[in-house]
């Protein structure tokens, strides 16, 4: 225990992370995950050990969260543990014969609350590195802030890999150079941001709102500070106002604003925010945008239900390409990797609940397809390079030690050159010098009425392709077909 947090690492159901009131999906994620670990196990015991065989770390914010007994406080964590779970499950329906398809262990980390602890779980997981080969790599990190940047440093001293769904703060890849994140950074956020204020919105002025969360700062939050710069440096002379927002501020001054309104903050202060502007009656801010850290209070209908119902929400996202409409849409297409994720996610033996069924049309969730793929990419790289040392003796043993951290981020960065991994969420592709991808698509999505939270979000403005081939370019999204 570390200030009363529960801080180290798990890879059975005899420790299972969170006992708060509310966070039961949060638990049973963690026991699916060793559940499969079980049979992972046994599949490679069976295959005489042919099969190759890794053990992802996910590190994450697990406890801390003050909660309440009807509200899920860990949406993020949840979801990119659903997504590994996900990555797992496909790998463990492989057929038995298949003696090239790798088999996945996932240990399952606490950092504690912001990740303040980050550096105490590092440490145990550099230990248990030493121990078992099979550890490969690490998966999450979860939020952009200076304790996330000194666990990078230190995992990156120890020779650990780190692939992160959703960080996204400028120049976070500086701190290791075996990190590649797999969202878009900041400052093509900023970039999406600025197009659709002029070319959409067609407005000329712009105020910037910003919280860092509870006992942070705008310098310790290396995302809200890169992204806060990186508007300043964008619209210019056209923000007229950037100022932190604190629980209990009014935002009279905000009604009936014409141009936009941005929130660049994170999601546990957008409650209150959105509380703040009910005072605006029937004169709210016509162009309210926020960026993607709200996706997390979108995923919480009781926070949604408090909201008030005539203030629509443009949201950043960066996952749009895996809403259940697109993969919906994919899977008509014939697009082999998104219909095999959409299978996977509709089962009724992996995720609780499933997601995208006909009869209860439950959202993917944003990190889900994005730690689904961050896993995949260190799963394919380990296999291809099983695949090299296999060709001499087929029938041999696999043996841990034939690869190491190191060749397998190098063997992720090969493979994520030309038209890249072909990701859930999007292509990803990296240069060799940088772990920001180029040009990964990123969206804007928009509610109309907050409240209502069975109804999915519209995706309306698009940046970026992930194809090398064409031009990045920004634009609308045309309305779905009715």
């Amino acid at each position: 225990m570390v200030d009363g947090e529960c801080v180290g690492y798990s890879d059975t159901a005899a420790q299972v992370f969170n006992t708060d009131p509310g966070q039961e999906r949060l638990r049973a994620v963690q026991r699916r995950i060793f559940a499969q670990n079980r049979a992972a196990e046994d599949i490679w015991q069976r295959s005489d050990r042919r099969r190759p065989y890794l053990t992802l770390v996910y590190l994450g914010t697990l406890t801390g969260n003050r909660t309440r007994a009807d509200e899920e406080s860990y949406v993020s964590e949840r979801e990119e543990l659903e997504g590994m779970a996900t990555a797992q499950r496909a790998l463990l329906l492989e057929p038995a014969s298949a003696d090239g398809a790798a088999l996945l262990r996932i240990v399952v980390a606490n950092g504690g609350r912001q990740m303040r602890h980050a550096g105490q779980a590092v440490s145990m997981l550099a230990d248990l590195a030493r121990d078992d080969p099979t550890v490969l790599g690490v998966v999450g990190m979860v939020e952009s802030r200076r304790s996330t940047a000194d666990a990078l440093r230190e995992l990156n001293r120890v020779g650990l890999p780190v692939l992160a769904p959703t960080l996204s703060a400028d120049r976070i890849d500086a701190h290791s150079r075996l990190y590649l994140q797999v969202s878009a950074p900041n400052a093509d956020q900023v970039r999406m941001v600025e197009a659709y204020a002029r070319n959409v919105l067609r407005v000329d002025e712009a105020h910037v709102y910003w919280t860092t969360g509870e006992n942070s700062s705008l310098a310790d939050d290396l995302y809200v500070g890169t992204l806060v710069e990186g508007l300043r440096q964008r619209f210019g002379s056209r923000i007229t106002s950037v100022d932190e927002w604190r629980t209990g501020h009014r935002l009279t001054a905000e009604c009936g604003f014409p141009g936009l309104l941005f929130y660049a903050g994170r999601w546990s202060e957008f409650n209150g925010f959105m509380r703040a502007l009910r005072e605006c009656g029937d004169n709210p801010p016509r162009h309210l945008v926020a960026d993607d850290s709200v996706n997390r209070y979108m995923a919480n209908p009781a926070l949604r239900d408090a909201a008030p119902g005539n203030i629509p929400v443009t949201y950043v996202s960066k996952a749009a390409l895996a809403t259940c409409p697109a993969l919906r849409d994919a899977a008509s297409r014939r697009d082999d990797t998104r219909a095999g994720f959409l299978d996977l996610v509709q089962a009724r033996n992996l995720l609780d609940p499933p997601r995208c069924r006909p009869e209860s049309p439950v959202p993917v969730g944003e990190r889900v397809s994005l730690a689904y793929d961050a896993a995949m990419m260190l799963v394919r790289a380990m296999e291809s390079l099983a695949a090299r040392l296999r060709h001499a003796d087929p029938r041999r043993r696999w043996e841990p030690t034939s690869v190491n951290p190191v060749s397998v981020h190098a063997e992720v960065l090969r493979q994520t050159t030309g038209r890249g991994h072909p990701g859930v969420a999007g292509p990803i592709r990296y240069t060799p010098d940088s772990g920001e991808p180029l040009d990964k698509p990123i969206s804007l999505m928009r509610v109309e009425r907050v409240p209502e939270v069975t109804v999915e979000p519209v995706e309306v403005f698009r940046c970026g392709d992930g194809d090398p081939s064409t031009a990045a370019a920004c634009g609308p999204v045309p309305p779905p077909a009715p």
